[in-house]
């Protein structure tokens, strides 16, 4: 046997232990990087969703304020429905998914709060489905076209209308608010900030999986989003 046929097979065993392990140590590299990644992700994703709580806060707290002293009763009312909602941004909330029912329950709580203090000027229409699946999506996803209708869409003289739509086919969710628009008011408020949250979470949670289309035309707002989500 020469001294080749006896150091070759040595040669390739080393050589097949280096590899394994720079293998074993990119995989690890690999993973950590993905991990570190996630946890990035993630962190995004709460900060976005945290942002939202104190937004709505503050919407429903103003409204409560300006109930104290014209009725009493409907601001004590308001308060306790405030709290069930509360309950619902700082538990349920806090979970990546939620079910859909939950959170059209949130919603409609949240209209009736709005609908307190507004004048007769106001024509509402709303169509949530019944839900029988169980469906589940990212929390606090629907608030923000109903924030936005109620506080730049209504007027204190002139007629205002909100028009709220949800339908479900198959794993397709299609929601949509339609508003009147008033572009003076939109001078001073920070009309938006909502949106573009929720373009924002959209983006990470549901990459390549759903469209948010907004458009203001001959003094209406329409907010669409189109959900591909996974039951």
């Amino acid at each position: 046997m020469t001294t080749v046929q006896v150091i070759l097979p040595i040669i390739l065993s080393i050589g097949m232990c280096v590899g394994l392990k720079i293998n074993t140590k990119l995989n690890k590299n690999k993973l950590t990087l993905q991990q570190v990644r996630q946890n990035q992700l993630d962190t995004e994703i709460k900060y976005l969703k945290y942002q939202v709580q104190p937004h709505f806060l503050f919407n429903t707290l103003n409204n409560i304020y300006a109930l104290i002293d014209s009725s009493p009763v409907k601001a004590k009312a308001s308060i306790h429905s405030m709290s069930k909602m509360m309950r619902y941004v700082l538990h349920d909330a806090s979970t990546s998914k939620v079910p859909l029912v939950k959170e059209i329950e949130f919603l409609e709580r949240y209209i009736d709060l709005m609908q307190l203090r507004i004048s007769s000027n106001l024509t509402l229409e709303k169509n949530f489905p019944v839900i029988n699946q169980p469906i589940q999506i990212a929390p606090l996803l629907l608030i923000s076209f109903i924030e936005n209708a109620f506080k730049h869409g209504i007027d204190a003289v002139q007629h205002s209308f909100i028009k709220i739509e949800l339908t479900i086919d198959n794993h397709r969710l299609k929601y949509s608010v339609t508003n009147s628009s008033f572009p003076e008011r939109e001078k001073v408020t920070d009309s938006g900030i909502g949106l573009e949250n929720l373009k924002k979470r959209l983006e990470l949670l549901y990459p390549n999986n759903f469209e948010l289309i907004t458009k203001e035309i001959n003094r209406q707002y329409f907010a669409t989003l189109t959900l591909n989500f996974k039951e």
